[in-house]
């Protein structure tokens, strides 16, 4: 049996590929074609990860030298998708703990408002960093604030021997620091516990999208909470990054392509057909 890397070896394409051919002397090439070109004429070096800032620079000044018209640098890695390694990706194979960043006493939050089995309810989400760290939800009658109010802050306080208290602040319309204590009791217990455990999950780091899955595939007998489980869904998926992209396996509803679709201000969206869904 003739060994793989002999037959290889006799392609007319071998070190034909971009991280074998010469890059300075494809830029030459280019100068010299393009004499023979109309109208414009382009191409892309693809450099390895390691290429060094002098490799660049020789690439970049070959090209002009040579009167190119135009031409593009890829380093591998630099981008998705470009120039992707043979290599095989390292396994993660070990559980790996993590511990939750400490809370400040007072954070940083934004009230959601939404239904919840036509009754009006609310959200308010602790951020550190401009991410979701805790959440906190109950019917608004619970926890009247004033339908303006979008933002404010979570303040913790605890007495030896004593729970931790969880206040919510706001600023008036006269910006006077207005305090509503004791979020726990406005809440029902319940939810104030399907709460913890999610905030839990959150400061520990899970990436959102995972998170949102793993709530909406929750199962309850009560409708109540289902609905009340949709309305955190779609409180928490306006903090998915725009562009980041959903379970490849996942196809898309319309086109059935599956790599397509990504998070787009909180809404499933296919990139490929335009499909879009929110909530």
């Amino acid at each position: 049996m003739r060994d793989s890397s002999t037959l290889i070896e006799k392609s007319p394409y071998y070190k034909a590929t971009s991280n074998d051919i010469d890059w300075v002397s494809k830029v030459k090439m280019q100068g010299q074609i393009q004499k023979w070109v109309d109208h414009s004429i382009s191409v892309t070096v693809n450099l390895p990860k390691d290429a060094t800032e002098d490799l660049v620079s020789q690439v970049y000044l070959t090209a002009w030298e040579s009167g190119c018209k135009g031409m593009t640098i890829y380093r591998d890695g630099s981008r998705s998708g470009v120039l992707v390694s043979n290599e095989k990706k390292e396994e993660i194979t070990e559980f790996h703990e993590t511990k939750a960043p400490p809370r400040p006493q007072k954070m940083e939050a934004d009230v959601v408002r939404f239904q919840n089995d036509y009754e009006k309810w609310i959200a308010v989400i602790g951020l550190l960093d401009g991410k979701p760290y805790e959440i906190f939800t109950g019917k608004a009658d619970g926890f009247y604030l004033p339908s303006w109010v979008q933002k404010g802050w979570v303040i913790r306080s605890k007495e030896d021997n004593e729970r931790a208290r969880y206040d919510f602040q706001f600023l008036d319309k006269e910006n006077y620091k207005i305090t509503i204590e004791g979020l726990s009791r406005s809440f029902n217990k319940e939810y104030w516990n399907y709460a913890k455990l999610i905030s839990g999950i959150l400061r520990h780091g899970m990436p959102l999208p995972f998170l949102v899955t793993l709530i909406e595939n929750l199962n309850f007998d009560n409708d109540s909470i289902t609905t009340w489980k949709n309305g955190v869904v779609r409180s928490l998926k306006k903090y998915i990054p725009d562009g980041t992209t959903v379970n490849t396996k996942q196809e898309c509803p319309q086109c059935k392509e599956k790599d397509g679709l990504i998070y787009k201000e909180g809404c499933l969206t296919c990139k490929h057909c335009g499909y879009s869904k929110c909530g």
